[in-house]
C-alpha cells in the first residue's frame, strides 16, 4: 500500500507572520490558522467548532507571507503533517505537536492591502506569473511556493543538500 501525507486547509491567520532566520539564514515563518467548522445537531440546533493549526512555510514563500498578509487574512494551504518534538527548557520533558509544513499557500483576500497595491498585481509567486482577472474579470488568487527557486549553495560553492533546515534548532526556532 502507498503512503500519504497531503494536507488542504482554508481559513484565516489569528496572528501576522514575523519573519524568522535559521542560522543559514534560511527565512521561515509560523502561521497559525483558525478553520471553522459548522454542522446542525440533530435537534437542529446550529453547532460550531474552531480548530487551530500551526503552519510552517521556508524560504521565498515564508519571505512573501510576511510581506503580503496580516491577521485575518484568507488563506489556503497545501503541505503535509510534520510531528515536531523538542525538549521544554523549564522542565526539561520532551515535547511534541503535529504541525503542517507548507508546500503551497495560496493568498485569498484579493482587497487592497495597506500601501494601495492590489495583491494579485503586486505579487509574482516563484514558478508562476502573476495572474489578475479571469474570463469576465473575476479575479484569481495568488500563491507562494514554499520551495528554492535556485539550488542552494554549499561551502565549496558546489549545490548543497536538498533538504529542509531542521526544525528543532533551539536557537532560532521553535516560535
Amino acid at each position: 500500500m502507498a503512503d500519504l501525507n497531503k494536507v488542504f486547509l482554508m481559513g484565516r491567520l489569528t496572528f501576522d507572520p514575523e519573519l524568522r532566520r535559521t542560522a543559514t539564514q534560511t527565512a521561515v515563518t509560523q502561521l497559525r490558522l483558525a478553520t471553522t467548522r459548522t454542522w446542525q445537531s440533530r435537534e437542529g440546533e446550529r453547532r460550531e467548532e474552531t480548530l487551530y493549526i500551526d503552519v510552517v512555510v521556508w524560504d521565498r514563500a515564508a519571505e512573501n507571507c510576511c510581506q503580503y498578509l496580516r491577521k485575518g487574512s484568507s488563506v489556503h494551504v497545501e503541505g503535509s503533517l510534520k510531528m515536531d518534538t523538542w525538549d521544554d527548557k523549564n522542565t526539561g520533558e520532551k515535547r511534541s505537536k503535529i504541525l503542517v509544513h507548507a508546500d503551497r499557500v495560496q493568498f485569498l483576500d484579493s482587497k487592497r492591502s495597506e500601501g494601495g497595491m492590489d495583491l494579485e498585481e503586486g505579487y509574482v509567486a516563484p514558478r508562476e506569473p502573476a495572474r489578475r482577472s479571469g474570463a469576465g474579470g473575476a479575479s484569481r488568487p495568488v500563491m507562494a511556493e514554499s520551495r528554492p527557486s535556485r539550488p542552494a549553495q554549499g561551502a565549496g560553492g558546489g549545490p548543497a543538500r536538498n533538504e529542509q533546515p531542521d526544525m528543532n534548532d533551539d536557537e532560532d526556532i521553535p516560535f
